[in-house]
């Protein structure tokens, strides 16, 4: 005979058994109040939203009765002039066309209807008095009015503003426009919310749902039921023995069943003051009921697993403690090799500062070099101005001591133009040959073209070169200023190199933009690059210049400066034709729509 099993045992499953029930309970109550709190407040977004949309209709026509009221044929119709009425009415079916009214009509003080966009139909309002109606009313008491009802005449549901008609400070009649709202109902049947508009008496008047059209909310008083009478609100609709469709309460319940399957749906409500409406608004909580299931079956089956697993790991224990030796061995090797990768990384981090500081130094080498290689033309500018500047003085005071002022103004002026030169000289060399970090930023190609080009343009007018600058279009590139500005003069140094003893000496230089990339050219008309040396042109330190004329680093850092800066520098060259060298580097307008 098979022996029970411990009470112990037993007490501990129904424990568990007891624990899970609870935590499907908690998860499931958690899920449908979280679930009530998100349908509920979606809903009052989607009334206000709806809110918003009534109000929008009735006011895009709340100018209208006014305008109407302004016309002269409508003044004339009221007045009575002969003929007047048929332009009147003509007038107001164009209106109605034009701005898509249901209906237009004017009235007398005493309700007495003189002129219709409908006048030529079966249900023309013309000769019909319509003064019962609380917007005519208001219209003659505060100079406008705003009514929800159903057509006496056309039988038809609709939105009435109204204004009053006035000449010389009198009124004469009253303006009217009838909004049409089936729209409205339209656009609600189709939502995927359940939506009912009440007015102050709490009838609905305009709803998706059609078993609840022209019913009450709650049971009606008899002084609304008179009221609506009087004023033939619902004209033709017994709201006397209409069943209210939350019995005889004042407020809204929290939940409904709605439809022919019964469904629970949750209801909320917001207020449209103008009118005295409500706007109530109804979702199904199938979907939260349904979710609330799932999440408390999940919780469920998570209480299981989480039981099984805790069996599992209780059998599995002494296995586990068999290995924790293991396991601490293999953590210390990993912590050793983790110290040695972040010995690596410290070195390699080192490293990679020191070959930054290292480039940083070559760049700044380059920088003078460059500098050095044209000192000699650099001095003749600066130089040959101050001679000049010294003769010129010397005129201006013997001119002055004669007691020429106005001519020894004029040798001032012309020495102050020379002494800007040379400031302009010497700030042009400051600037290039400072320090500066390579941070990217918008430059313009045009100005570092020119600013390499004056540098270069000594050595250039004292080796007879010229300089052709292409028209150069308004681009800018991202990189820093100064280094390419390096990176042009160091081309524009080489290619003076290279046109040194060739007849017609020239220098061309272009820029413009492709696919997002602008490309500087510098060309030349020198002989070449020898094929075999071509490989190596970049290469650092090397020259085929004699020693003590160049580093060889000029091409090699110019190719890092630009790399930085995500671009490229590369050449033609054809012997005998010249060469071509191609600076590359992106747009700035394209790396600030790259990152937008």
């Amino acid at each position: 005979m098979k022996k029970p099993p411990p009470l112990g045992r037993i007490t501990i499953l129904a424990a568990i058994a007891l624990a899970i029930a609870a935590a499907t309970l908690s998860a499931w109550l958690a899920a449908s109040e979280t679930g009530r709190r998100g349908l509920q407040t979606t809903l009052d977004d989607e009334l206000q939203v709806l809110a918003r949309s009534v109000e929008s209709e009735i006011e895009r026509f709340r100018y209208l009765p006014a305008v109407v009221g302004r016309d002269g044929r409508i003044v004339a119709a009221l007045t009575g002039g002969t003929g007047a009425a048929a332009g009147a009415n003509r007038y107001l079916a164009e209106v109605r066309d034009d701005t898509r009214a249901d209906e237009l009509y004017v009235m007398t003080p005493d309700g007495l209807t003189v002129a219709a966009s409908n006048h030529d139909e079966e249900t023309s309002f013309v000769g019909r008095n319509y003064r019962f109606r609380p917007y005519f009313q208001d219209a003659l008491a505060k100079g406008e009015g705003r009514y929800y009802a159903v057509g006496v005449t056309t039988r038809k549901p609709g939105y009435f503003l109204s204004s009053a008609v006035r000449q010389n400070g009198s009124v004469i009649g009253v303006a009217v426009v009838k909004v049409d709202m089936a729209g409205i109902e339209a656009a609600w049947r189709n939502s995927s919310i359940f939506a009912v508009l009440a007015d102050s008496d709490g009838v609905v008047f305009l709803t998706g749902h059609a078993p609840w059209k022209y019913r009450p909310l709650h049971a009606l008083s008899d002084t609304a039921l008179d009221d609506i009478a009087r004023t033939r609100k619902y004209d033709g609709v017994d709201l006397a023995t209409a069943t209210p469709i939350f019995g005889d309460g004042t407020g809204l319940p929290a939940d409904t069943a709605i439809g022919a399957d019964a469904q629970s749906h949750i209801l909320r409500s917001i207020a449209i003051p103008a009118d005295g409406w409500r706007l109530i608004g109804a979702r199904s909580l199938a979907p939260i009921q349904t979710s609330a299931l799932l999440v408390a079956g999940m919780a469920a089956l998570a209480g299981m697993l989480a039981c099984s697993i805790g069996f599992y790991l209780r059998q599995r224990r002494q296995l586990v403690r068999a290995k924790l030796n293991e396991h601490d061995r293999l953590e210390r090797r990993v912590e050793e090799r983790t110290a040695e990768l972040h010995r690596e990384v410290e070195d390699r981090r080192r490293a990679e500062e020191e070959l930054r500081a290292t480039q940083a130094t070559l760049i700044q080498t380059a920088k003078l070099a460059a500098l050095g290689r044209m000192s000699a033309a650099i001095v003749h500018e600066v130089s040959q101005p101050l001679s000049a500047l010294e003769n010129t003085l010397a005129t201006a005071g013997v001119l002055a001591e004669r007691g020429e002022a106005g001519a020894a103004g004029g040798k001032m002026q012309a020495a102050r133009e020379m002494a800007r030169r040379i400031q302009r000289t010497v700030k042009l060399l400051r600037s290039f040959a400072r320090k500066e970090p390579g941070a990217r930023e918008p430059v313009s190609v045009e100005r570092s073209i020119a600013e390499a080009v004056e540098l270069a343009r000594h050595r250039a007018d004292q080796d007879g070169v010229g300089i052709v600058i292409e028209p150069v279009p308004a681009l800018t590139v991202m990189a820093n200023a100064v280094r390419l500005e390096q990176v042009v003069l160091n081309l524009l140094v080489n290619a003076l190199d290279a046109v040194s003893g060739t007849e017609d000496p020239a220098i061309q230089i272009s820029a413009a933009e492709r696919d997002g990339m602008v490309e500087i050219r510098v060309h030349d008309n020198g002989p070449g690059i020898p094929a075999e040396l071509r490989e190596r042109i970049a290469e650092p330190f090397f020259t085929t210049k004699q020693t003590g004329e160049g580093l060889g680093l000029g091409l090699s850092i110019s190719r890092a400066i630009v790399g930085e800066f995500g671009g490229a520098l590369t050449f033609e060259s054809e012997e005998g034709q010249g060469s071509t060298f191609v600076v590359s580097l992106p747009a700035a307008a394209a790396v600030r729509e790259a990152a937008e």
